[in-house]
């Protein structure tokens, strides 16, 4: 695995694609956008979900193998201790989508325990991935209809309607990917994916609990490289398909630990209250330059970075609180035996 790894971190460290012609008829009009838009702020920003375009999610599929990055070998074992009391809670006849569905490996563990499930809708932004991952799914699964949806699944989507009837919705949550809205951010989105699960609808979400620095800081600053390689990937992602002129080896990536006690460096957004802390992932200009995007260009001043990602931790009762602003109960907690990760079952009922 390692050499993989090395390998496409080389090739994303490498790979400048600033002279490739573009097409700009194919541009995502809504990545241009936002890149314009998030540049012209201060602290300059990207949307972290333009991270995740085919070689990006290979890149992520590859951090969660590493041994610094916990979180999903935690919740995956979590899933396999508890796929069978996870899926009696669903219930027969469950319509599973799974928001950001990836590789979908913790999944397969639902799929097999859940009993006689109506469907599985997988829902990404990386649409490659996405039907590459619902092909393995739909031939594994011969007897679950598997229909995906490529789509942003932070805005309004439809959910394909399966061949036989839905007893409920459970929406599948997992990796902890509520931790990278901001605590107003996050209630609103749950608070959407309440209306998605609907009166008798259940949330199964993954949650990463707040813990010590030593154990949460490696997992986003990796020895080998690869987490630096899947940040720098966005601005390849910037040149190849809106026309950017980003040199990625002109940016180094680094991680950043905050809590509500840290005084240290300035902190762009309010932490307040407590029972949680963030990770932050910037891409820091190593050199005075100029980015250009079309006719905008943007300065950099040497040590300058853009915010590509907040990964918020939790406390079980903050996590808890914020649930319930957005309507949504607890009825069932599962965690690892180091009590670092959290699986939450949750309901729109009272």
């Amino acid at each position: 695995m390692s050499g993989q790894v090395a390998g496409l971190a080389t090739a994303v460290a490498s790979d400048r694609r600033g002279d490739a012609a573009v097409d700009d008829g194919a541009a995502n009009a809504d990545f241009r956008r936002a890149l314009v838009q998030g540049l012209g702020q201060q602290p300059k920003r990207i949307p972290p979900k333009y991270l995740y375009d085919a070689l990006g999610s290979a890149l992520f599929d590859a951090i969660t193998h590493l041994p610094e990055y916990y979180p999903t070998r935690t919740e995956l074992s979590i899933t396999a201790a508890n796929a069978p009391e996870i899926a009696a809670r669903c219930g027969p006849r469950a319509l599973l989508i799974e928001l950001g569905s990836g590789s979908s490996v913790k999944t397969r563990m639902l799929l097999d325990a859940l009993p006689d499930p109506a469907g599985y809708v997988p829902v990404d932004i990386s649409g490659a991935h996405l039907q590459a991952t619902a092909n393995r799914l739909a031939t594994d699964y011969p007897d679950v209809p598997v229909l995906p949806v490529a789509a942003d699944y932070t805005e309004r989507f439809e959910v394909p309607n399966p061949p036989s009837p839905v007893a409920r919705r459970v929406v599948y949550y997992p990796g902890s990917t509520i931790g990278n809205f901001r605590p107003a951010a996050a209630a609103a989105f749950l608070g959407r994916v309440a209306a998605l699960c609907g009166p008798t609808g259940v949330l199964v979400i993954g949650v990463d609990r707040l813990k010590a620095r030593e154990v949460v800081l490696p997992a986003y600053d990796d020895a080998l490289g690869v987490t630096s390689a899947f940040a720098r990937n966005l601005l390849v992602r910037a040149n190849r398909e809106i026309g950017a002129d980003f040199d990625p080896r002109a940016f180094e990536h680094e991680a950043i630990w905050r809590t509500e006690a840290d005084d240290g460096a300035p902190d762009p957004d309010d932490l307040a209250p407590p029972g949680r802390g963030r990770i932050e992932m910037w891409l820091r200009s190593r050199r005075p330059q100029r980015v250009s995007l079309g006719d905008a260009v943007f300065a950099f001043d040497a040590g300058e970075g853009i915010l590509i990602e907040y990964s918020y931790k939790y406390a079980p009762e903050a996590f808890a609180a914020l649930a319930a602003e957005a309507g949504f109960k607890a009825r069932r907690s599962w965690t690892d035996e180091r009590q670092w990760f959290d699986l939450s079952l949750l309901t729109t009922t009272a």
